[in-house]
Order: C-alpha cells, then structure tokens, then sequence
C-alpha cells in the first residue's frame, strides 16, 4: 500500500512521523511555496503536478493506493482537483480539516468572504499587516494608499504588486508577546488573516486581542463532499484503517 499525503501543514508532518513505523509506504508531496522545507521522514517530492493530466499520470505510475489532504485550509484549487480526481479513480480520499478559530468576547473581528472586502472596513490611514501569504496579494490591490505589510518566510523575489506595501520577513514559530511587541514597532493597526485555524498561527490572534486591534477574518472556501477528519489521530487511523484492509 503506497499512500500520498499532500502536505505542507505541521499536522502533515505529525502525520508522516506517524506513519513511520507502520509498514505503511508514504510519498509526502510539498507544493514548493518555501525555498528551504523542514525535511519530512518520509519520500518527499517538491513541486506541482502539471494540471489534472499529471496528477491522474503521478497516481497511476507510483501506484498510489490512497489520498491524505494535509493542506492548508485555503489551498481550494488543490484540494478541489485532488478530491474530483479521486472520486474519478476510485481512489480513498480523505481531508484532514482542522477546525476553525472562533472568537472570544473581547475579540473585535469582522467576518469577510473575498479579500477585497476588505477595504471597506479599513481607513485610508490604516496599517495593515496582512497575514494571507503572498500567493494573495494581488487580492488585496483595492488596499492601495494604507501602509499594508505582509509577511514571508523567504526573502522576496519580486517587488510589492501595489503601492504602499511593504514585506517583513520571519520564521515561525511566533509567540503572542513577539507578535504583539512586532504589531507595536510597526504601528500596526488592523490585521487581515485567513481563518486557518490550528495552533501555529494563533499567536497573533491573541496579540490582536492583547492590544484591542480590529482583525478582518476571511472565511474558508467551500470543501469538497467527502471525508473529512478534525485532527492528526484521526487522519492516522484512517490511514492504518486501510492499511489493515489490503
């Protein structure tokens, strides 16, 4: 049995160091969005598929016998592909969708489903850190005129897309006081974040919190219908579930 596991997230890497010792044969695949990945204990390929052609080709060749999504929550164009291809294929196929970040009492966000909604809720002084990656930023055009910055794990290869923008580079993990001290420094005033949920990108929610910043929060996209798992020993019983089956 030769599993596939879509990664990129700390859960896939919990999930890979999971299966290690299984007798499970895992191919761990990594979109190549960071330059310099923590090495996975698995095999491990870097890079896209080339479209649904070759995804069904890389399916068929390595002989895989199952799909774990362990992507991010907004990687839709992905996961929307894997789960058609699957279902085409008659391939198990199952996504591990950790829960979403809720607000408490004295949280002051503001629920958005495009990016460019953003805009309306945020003043032309405003500085903004914009936590949504820099796949995105084109998204958030409409922001010209406010100082926004966002953050990478990598030196930029390529100017700012708009005016007013600005990259700050940093490696996770963040601490609630580091972020707050950041957001401080900077001046920042208004935060926009992708509702990721999970631990690793928390920390600046409860510095938002800390320091009483408004936070836009983009919604998730719509999930495919399929199977979908909450957490990392989930996922792994699932797939040592189909292991004990061939």
């Amino acid at each position: 049995m030769t599993v596939l596991l879509l990664a990129g997230t700390g859960e896939a890497k919990r999930i890979a160091w999971g299966l290690t010792d299984t007798g499970i044969n895992v191919i761990a695949s990594l979109a190549g969005a960071t330059r310099s990945p923590e090495p996975l204990p698995v095999e491990t390929r870097i890079g896209g598929f080339g479209g649904e052609d070759g995804f069904r080709a890389f399916l068929e060749t390595e002989d895989i016998s199952a799909v774990l999504d362990a992507t991010h929550p907004f990687a839709e164009q992905i996961t929307n592909r894997t789960a058609e291809v699957c279902s085409a294929l008659n391939l198990p196929y199952a996504q591990l969708v950790r829960p979403p970040w809720r607000a408490e009492i004295c949280d002051q966000w503001i629920a958005i489903d495009d990016p460019q909604d953003a805009a309306a809720h945020i003043p032309s002084k405003a500085v903004v850190f914009l936590a949504t990656g820099r796949q995105t930023l084109a998204e958030y055009a409409n922001l010209e005129g406010r100082r926004v910055l966002c953050r990478l794990i990598d030196p930029p290869t390529a100017p700012f897309p708009f005016e007013g923008g600005e990259f700050v580079i940093g490696r996770p993990p963040f601490s609630p006081r580091s972020e707050a001290k950041l957001f401080q420094a900077l001046g920042v005033t208004h935060l926009v974040v992708k509702n990721a949920g999970g631990e690793g990108g928390r920390a600046k929610l409860e510095a938002a919190r800390a320091l009483k910043l408004p936070v836009l929060m983009l919604n998730r996209p719509e999930m495919p219908v399929g199977t979908q798992l909450s957490n990392v020993p989930e996922a792994l019983a699932w797939v040592t579930s189909l292991g004990a089956r061939q």
